[in-house]
């Protein structure tokens, strides 16, 4: 009998503690699940981290139309952050894309003071960002402007009429689906793609004007597709101040009445998993093993969704990229 009751007690020991163990498998499965939540989803990391503090976004890269980019503005615009500091380093992207974050800004700096800082870079698109904001401050080597319009569409009619390839087409009007890049382009589609990028260029113009109160002979020496430097950028007020993000922070309490000593968290705006640093490295490595250097510089620095969004970018582009060099 004694025997049988230890035997007992040990399996009811065993029981508890196995109980034990299973709840707190389940409560952290809880949390880690709970964890890649923030990080995954769109700004719910950023509006947590920014309660209460100065929230520091970031823009990076080629800027296109993005859904869950303007729901994490929409949540900024309602969470207890005291500011917004817009960190810019981006050549642009499509006019549509950077209309849409220009439009997401402005609503954002009706609800908190907004400043922007140019890290690197802020053209073409990247500029239609920054002067969303009352107030631009870069550094004097960071580069701004390109203000203009671009179309491009690769030609391969000589390509394929050298392999012996015809493409046919049935279309309801001359103008349908032109041009499409199978032949020479007509006088019409060309006239009428010209049209497009005078009528957005008229409004990226317009845009600046206003934005920048300059006056026509003043928007002349900028609106060539010309970028400038920090330095340059300021005699021609295409910016307001030379610094970095402590300049930004000063501005804020000094002209908007900001608390003086908040701190500036990290708002994530869209985090992605293939744009990993351990990601971006073994890609890199994989191309520069094959000879594409180019390449792998490319993602090296903006991260392999951007190089792939790079080649298939199309419609109207208010994008500055130079060519990359070998």
């Amino acid at each position: 009998m004694s025997l049988d009751s230890d035997i007992i007690v040990d399996r009811r020991r065993i029981r508890r503690k196995l109980t034990f163990w299973r709840v707190m498998a389940a409560l952290i499965a809880i949390a880690a699940i709970a964890g890649f939540a923030m990080v995954a989803t769109p700004g719910a990391r950023g509006t947590f981290a920014s309660a209460g503090s100065i929230a520091r976004v970031q823009i990076e890269g080629l800027i296109r139309s993005d859904s869950d980019r303007t729901q994490a503005l929409e949540r900024l615009e309602n969470s207890q952050a005291a500011a917004v500091i817009v960190h810019i380093n981006s050549p642009g992207g499509t006019t549509a894309g950077s209309e849409q974050l220009y439009d997401s800004l402005v609503r954002l700096k009706a609800k908190k003071p907004l400043v922007v800082v140019v890290e690197g870079l802020a053209a073409s698109g990247g500029y239609i960002t920054a002067i969303a904001s009352d107030h631009i401050i870069a550094q004097q080597s960071s580069l701004v402007g390109s203000i203009g319009v671009l179309f491009q569409y690769p030609n391969v009619a000589e390509l394929l009429k050298t392999i012996g390839v015809k493409v046919e087409e049935v279309k309801s009007s001359p103008l349908k689906a032109a041009p499409n890049g199978f032949e020479p382009t007509s006088p019409e589609a060309r006239a009428a793609l010209d049209a497009l990028v005078k009528d957005s260029y008229a409004w990226f113009k317009g845009l600046v004007k206003d934005r920048r109160g300059m006056d026509d002979t003043q928007l002349e020496k900028v609106a060539d597709g010309r970028v400038f430097t920090g330095r340059q950028a300021i005699d021609l007020k295409l910016i307001d101040q030379i610094g970095d993000e402590k300049t930004a922070v000063t501005w804020l309490v000094e002209q908007k009445g900001v608390k003086k000593g908040l701190s500036v968290r990290d708002y994530k705006l869209q985090p992605r998993f293939s744009d990993l640093p351990f990601l971006k490295t073994a890609a890199a490595v994989t191309l520069e093993a094959l000879g594409l250097g180019a390449i792998a510089h490319q993602i090296g620095q903006t991260g392999v969704i951007q190089a792939v969004d790079r080649v298939g970018m199309d419609g109207m582009l208010a994008l500055w990229q130079p060519a990359a060099s070998n």
